[in-house]
């Protein structure tokens, strides 16, 4: 059994935790079995409520130029934004006040404080005691686009050739070559990596664009991404956090820092005592609560690199704490020419690691899965009670029966078999086989085939179809078309 795990363990990789993560799929197939999944939400990460938009630090005011008059019926165009914190605290119902979560921040770091009327009265609290540095942070932000959903067609046959191109600061990634021909649900699978110095280049800019034989290229939408409020935020939303923790593999820590450290950096912003661990790694005390590695991982399989017990603690507290999981959001896109109208939804995550702790884990491969060749093999042996559709010169009722069969969306591949003159009791037999060569999306339980659509058509449409095999039985005839009997 342990063999038969380790080689589950290898065919893993990032597509089967997506597919496990998927709520329409089956959470009790093969992939994903280890109870590994990220969190996949249906609008943009901004937009989560429980993430207060990712302003927790500070929150951005556009900025107009004055003396312009606006046109009617449209917002004046902003020429940059302010960013400022609260100066009024805001505590939940039920939550205990936490001053570096609740204060008042701004990157001009003011905060106005009630002085105390009595004489000798204590000052109030300082709440600026731990801020980020306030100097600009280079950067590496790998950007890793999945797919695009529901696309605006771009093209007379109702489709369009998606690629994508992604902008920060003055650099600009991707290839116009990169195209998925005909689709509206391109499937990317690519990652793109890029050096920043924030909050100079901090608007992230992803575009979905059209492939046209003769440029200039169309753009479908596009999405832009705030990387300062997301590197600023206390959701820790530059790098999200996985369900399970893994030293080696397709899913390994990427992160810079170990989820130990990052909990003693967490219950310092907090002003926690940090973390005290057992000799073992197995267990910890927290603001006076006791966590054992045991209570989180006893329904979970042995994994091939699960890394040492304090770690996995570590990471098991870590997800206790409201911060950002390891995610898939979903961006709508939007095109200044058609204001007001969305023109697809891309799904997509980002990773921020200032360059100041360390170099970061390696990337994560989401390289789209290629369909796998299979063979499918049929025997027919016999029919039987079969209609009988003819009759002889005798009177009496018979079919000249033989069987059909081809695979769904592939016709041009039909077989038929030999046959069976003049049964006159519906039964036939043949042992007669079949064969059909198909390729195979296991994952996603699909058939892949590629076709021209038209004869013009220069590049070859990807279908993907459910695996269905038909089978009819037909009465031949000389001199009229066959009978279909079922």
């Amino acid at each position: 059994e342990e063999e038969e795990e380790e080689e589950e363990e290898e065919e893993r990789d990032w597509w089967s935790k997506f597919y496990a993560s998927m709520e329409e799929k089956d959470p009790k197939s093969p992939q994903g079995t280890n109870g590994d999944r990220l969190k996949i939400y249906g609008c943009e990460l901004e937009a989560v409520p429980e993430f207060e938009g990712l302003q927790d630090f500070c929150q951005t005011f556009p900025l107009y130029k004055p003396g312009r008059t606006p046109v009617p019926g449209q917002d004046p165009e902003p020429v940059g934004s302010f960013k400022v914190g609260e100066t009024t605290p805001r505590v939940a119902p039920g939550r205990v006040w936490d001053p570096w979560r609740h204060s008042g921040v701004s990157q001009g770091l003011f905060r106005i404080y009630p002085i105390p009327e009595a004489a000798g009265a204590c000052p109030p609290p300082r709440c600026f005691q731990r801020l980020p540095p306030s100097a600009p942070q280079e950067c590496l932000v790998r950007v890793y686009i999945v797919r695009a959903l529901h696309l605006s067609p771009r093209d007379v046959t109702g489709l369009s050739d998606p690629y994508v191109r992604v902008s920060l600061g003055k650099k600009t990634l991707g290839q116009r070559d990169q195209y998925v021909p005909n689709t509206l649900e391109p499937v990317f699978g690519r990652m793109f990596e890029l050096t920043a110095t924030i909050p100079l280049e901090k608007d992230l800019r992803v575009t979905v664009m059209d492939y046209n034989k003769v440029p200039p290229d169309q753009e479908i939408g596009s999405t832009t991404i705030d990387l300062e409020n997301r590197l600023l935020s206390h959701f820790r939303a530059h790098c999200g956090l996985p369900i399970l923790y893994h030293t080696a593999g397709p899913t390994c820590w990427r992160d810079q820092l170990c989820p130990s450290r990052t909990l003693e950096l967490f219950t310092g912003t907090r002003g926690l005592p940090g973390p005290l661990f057992n000799s073992q790694g197995n267990a910890l005390t927290l603001n006076g609560q006791s966590f054992e590695l045991r209570h989180f991982e006893r329904g979970h399989p042995r994994l091939r690199h699960p890394g040492e017990p304090r770690e996995r603690l570590a990471l098991h507290v870590l997800n206790l704490c409201e911060l950002v999981p390891e995610h898939l959001e979903t961006r709508s896109l939007e095109n200044s020419a058609q204001p007001g109208l969305e023109q697809g939804k891309v799904q997509m995550w980002v990773d921020i690691f200032p360059t100041s702790l360390g170099p970061p884990g390696p990337p994560v491969n989401i390289d789209p899965r290629k369909a796998e060749g299979y063979e499918l093999r049929c025997v027919v042996w016999r029919v039987q009670d079969t209609d009988l559709g003819d009759i002889n010169l005798l009177g009496q009722r018979m079919s000249d029966i033989y069987v059909s069969g081809w695979l769904d969306g592939l016709p041009e591949q039909r077989q038929q078999t030999d046959i069976h003159y003049r049964s006159q009791d519906g039964n036939g037999t043949f042992n007669w086989r079949f064969v059909f060569p198909f390729e195979f999306l296991a994952a996603e339980k699909l058939c892949a085939i590629r076709r021209k659509e038209h004869v013009w058509s220069l590049d070859e449409t990807l279908l993907k179809v459910p695996p269905k095999l038909i089978l009819q039985v037909w009465d031949n005839d000389k001199f009229k078309a066959d009978d279909l009997l079922g």
